[in-house]
Order: C-alpha cells, then sequence, then structure tokens
C-alpha cells in the first residue's frame, strides 16, 4: 500500500482510495486530504481487503469510506463492494468508473454503494458525495449500537423506544415478570400491546412454557367460550371431536387476551371465575378443569367508561385491574419515531435482501410531523413500503406515502349556499360542525357501525368513540343523525 499521508488526528474520516491508475489515485488522495479527511491508496482489491480488515488494529483505527473503481484489474470493484458488503467491514463504499452503465450503477447500489460517481469527477460532486457517504455511515452505526442495546434487555428485545414513558413501561414489566399477577394493557389499537405481553411472558420463570394469544374480538360470540375453554363431542352442530381451549392449551405459561373490552357479559362472568378460582369446564362437559396460566388481558376502549355505561361487569374490572399498564399514542412519543423507524427499515431490508440503512433527515422530519393515526402498526407499514419503492440505500422524502411526504391533494371546501347567512357561536363550535357532519354521514353510509366507519375515516375505533363524546354525539342519537 501507497500513502500519501498517515491520519494527523482520530477525528479525521480516513478514506481508503482503490484504483489500479496511480496517477489518479494520489490525485484524489492529495484532493481528500486538503479536504480534512485522511487518505490512503491501494492499487488493488485483494490489497484494499487486507488494508480494511487490518485496519481496526492499527493506531489510525478503521476506514469510514472507501472509493472503489468500478474497472479494476482482476476483482473489479462491484466483485470488491460484494465481498466488503459480505465480510461486513463497516465502510461505505462510493462507485467511481470512465464507463458507467445503467446496469453496473444498479447492481452497486443494490449491494450497498452510497453512490455511482462517473470520472472525471467535478470536486463539488465528490465533495457532496463522501458527506453524503459520511452521513449514511453514521446511521448505519447508530442503528447498530441500538440493536446492541435492545439485545441487552432481558425480554425486551423487540421493544424499541427511550421515551420516558416507554421507560416507565419498561420498569413495569421487571418488576411484574417474575410473578403471576394479573396485568391489565390499556391503549389504542396498533400500539404494541401484543409486544409487551410477550415481553413479560419472556423475563418471566414461565419463559419456557407456552404463550397463547387470543383476539376476543376476532372470535363471533357463539364460538368464544369454545375457543376459550375448549369443547367435547357432539357439544354443538360441527362439534365433531373434542377440542382444547386456550387456557388448557396455556397451562404452566402465559395466556393473553387482547380486545378483553369486546366480551359479552355471559363471557366476562365465566372469565371472572377462572382468574378467581383457576378453574372451568368446557363447553358440553361436566368435568372441571384448573389450570394454572398467568393471564395477561388488554383493551383498546377505556374499561372504566364501559363499567359506567353498563357493558362491562364491574367485578370483572376489579379483578383484571391488578397492575394496569397504559400504552402511549405514537403521536405522543415523537423522540422515538427516528429508532422505531430504524428498527423496522433494518428488518424489512433484511426480508428483502436490500441494502437500505437509514432515513434521510427530510424523510425523519415528514414521519415525525405525521399524526400516526395508526400508530406503530402503521409505521411498521409505511417503512416496509418505503424499503421496497427506495432504489437508493437512504429512503427519502418521495419514498414515503404522499400523506406523509406532503405530496396528498388538499380538500377543497366548497362554499356555503349563503355566505352572508351566520348563526352566532364560539369559534370552537364552529370548527366542531363540520367535523360532526363527516362522522355522521359515514355512520350513516356504513349501518351505523363503529368499527367500519372507523376504518374508512383512517382512524381507530377507540379515536372515533373519544371524537364523538367530544363532540356531544351520544349512542342513543347516532340513528337520528
Amino acid at each position: 500500500m501507497t500513502s500519501t499521508q498517515e491520519a494527523a488526528a482520530t477525528s479525521r474520516p480516513r478514506v481508503l482510495i482503490v484504483d489500479d491508475d496511480t496517477i489518479v489515485a494520489e490525485s484524489l488522495a492529495e484532493f481528500l486530504n486538503r479536504e480534512g479527511y485522511a487518505a490512503a491508496t491501494c492499487l488493488s482489491a485483494a490489497e484494499a481487503l487486507f488494508t480494511l480488515e487490518k485496519a481496526e488494529e492499527t493506531d489510525a483505527g478503521p476506514f469510514a469510506l472507501a472509493l472503489l473503481d468500478v474497472t479494476l484489474h482482476g476483482m473489479s470493484g462491484i466483485e470488491l463492494l460484494r465481498e466488503i458488503s459480505k465480510r461486513r467491514l463497516g465502510v461505505a463504499c462510493v462507485m467511481l468508473t470512465g464507463y458507467g452503465t445503467i446496469e453496473s450503477a444498479v447492481e452497486a447500489l443494490r449491494l450497498g454503494a452510497c453512490d455511482y460517481l462517473i470520472k472525471p469527477v467535478v470536486d463539488k460532486e465528490l465533495r457532496l458525495s463522501l458527506e453524503r457517504a459520511i452521513r449514511q455511515r453514521a446511521l448505519l452505526h447508530e442503528n447498530k449500537t441500538l440493536r446492541k442495546q435492545l439485545d441487552g434487555r432481558r425480554g425486551l428485545e423487540t421493544i424499541v423506544g427511550s421515551d420516558h414513558r416507554m421507560r416507565k413501561i419498561y420498569e413495569l414489566i421487571d418488576a411484574v415478570a417474575p410473578s403471576r399477577t394479573t396485568v391489565l394493557m390499556t391503549g389504542e389499537s396498533g400500539t404494541g400491546k401484543s409486544l409487551i405481553a410477550h415481553a413479560i411472558h419472556k423475563a418471566s420463570p414461565r419463559a419456557a412454557r407456552p404463550f397463547v394469544e387470543l383476539s376476543c374480538g376476532s372470535i363471533p360470540e357463539t364460538l368464544l367460550e369454545s375457543e376459550l375453554f375448549g369443547h367435547v363431542k357432539g357439544a354443538f352442530t360441527g362439534a365433531h371431536a373434542d377440542k382444547v381451549g386456550r387456557f388448557q392449551a396455556a397451562d404452566g405459561g402465559t395466556i393473553f387476551l387482547d380486545e378483553i373490552n369486546s366480551a359479552s357479559p355471559a363471557m366476562q362472568l365465566k372469565l371472572l371465575r377462572v382468574l378467581q378460582e383457576r378453574k372451568f369446564e368446557p363447553v358440553g362437559s361436566t368435568q372441571t378443569f384448573e389450570v394454572d396460566a398467568r393471564v395477561i388481558l388488554a383493551s383498546n376502549q377505556p374499561l372504566e367508561t364501559l363499567v359506567a355505561d353498563g357493558r362491562f361487569r364491574q367485578d370483572l374490572y376489579y379483578r383484571i385491574n391488578v397492575v394496569k399498564i397504559e400504552l402511549p399514542p405514537l403521536r405522543d412519543r415523537l423522540s422515538d419515531i427516528p429508532s422505531l423507524a430504524a428498527h423496522f427499515l433494518q428488518k424489512h431490508a433484511a426480508e428483502l435482501g436490500k441494502q437500505v440503512v437509514g432515513f434521510s433527515p427530510e424523510a425523519i422530519a415528514a414521519l415525525q410531523r405525521y399524526a400516526f393515526p395508526g400508530n406503530v402498526r402503521e409505521l411498521a407499514n409505511i417503512v416496509e413500503r418505503a424499503a421496497v419503492l427506495s432504489r437508493t440505500p437512504t429512503i427519502e422524502l418521495d419514498d414515503l406515502p404522499p400523506q406523509i411526504s406532503g405530496e396528498a391533494p388538499k380538500l377543497t371546501l366548497a362554499p356555503a349556499a349563503d355566505d352572508e347567512t351566520w348563526t352566532p357561536m364560539t369559534l370552537e363550535d364552529a370548527l366542531k360542525e363540520p367535523e360532526r357532519r363527516i362522522i355522521q354521514k359515514a355512520l350513516r353510509a356504513n349501518g351505523f357501525n363503529r368499527q367500519k366507519t372507523a376504518e374508512q375515516l383512517g382512524i381507530n375505533r377507540t379515536t372515533l368513540y373519544k371524537r364523538m363524546k367530544a363532540l356531544g354525539m351520544q349512542p342513543e342519537d347516532e340513528r337520528a343523525a
């Protein structure tokens, strides 16, 4: 290796120039040294791999960047890039060539190159390309650091977030996991209640035993009892064989019942008995079974309100409300959006086999401006979409959906029939009226089905309920709307 200048200080980013033309390599090194980098040169791919692998053992430290000529003798620059990616050498790569083709550019970017430049390179173009590569490498390093931190949290590997509300939740998980205490989780749909339930189970002494999950809202009322407690052959039409219920399947482990708010009063009574006595009978059977299952429940509606309305048993509510974990909506933990987005991007990029390592500042800023009515689940879907559509190593603003990138068509309000007519009211009431009319029309169009109405309006059922309450729309008034 020929080195034109060793690193004067560890704070200067090290750049390895790989080009078999000595004059080109030395010229680039001189330019980069003047720009504040610490440049070194290699004349072959084999020499470059050796240098990169041994760099961490030197006083100067690892290289941050590598400029790779595409048309190297022997192993080409594209092959060298593939090997750097395979060995995970942690260096950001920019490709240089005098004979650029669309095919080689696409292949280079697919393998993780930060940029693809055509010689002769303009100084400004090279300067900007290296700055982008430095930012991209910093994002990748941040993602790896975050993953190490997550892996160190027993039972919390899949939960991301450092918001103060999430830190309190982590403390609650650590506190309740060793016991068999019943846990009640509340929060909007998509906030990650299932992940928290899994984390409690994994951090508990029951971790090696079954974790059984059931969404009560997704099971018809006529089948829910059979799903929970099982049935015997001939118990009802279609019961052709004995069936083991979810409680029995979770014996010794944990059972997580999501959307418990949707259970009927009769089912609530049966659940109360299981929680109090740890006993149940399968449908159609007189045999009583005992079960030792840790019970975790979740609701996407405020149970206090349901109790007050007579739609949820008060005695069951007091029985399950032992330890309560309230999950905040994503819009209330904006500081967690970058780390959550990075977590989902790493997962989806690996599944897609793509080298996409981070987000541009503009994309992150747009994500943090969005309200996320679908919460963390919606963010995961948005990141997956962006990873599929991205053609660069960084998610850009135009990779995001229109409602986030700001490209969605603006709503144009038609003028009132008589703009001069005015009914005295406060500004707050005036602003509520259009929202009330929209909800009323949507309810009528969906046969007053709140779930379908919420989906059509792009919000969850809990948010719709809260907005109706704030607008003074009582359930008994809906059909008169």
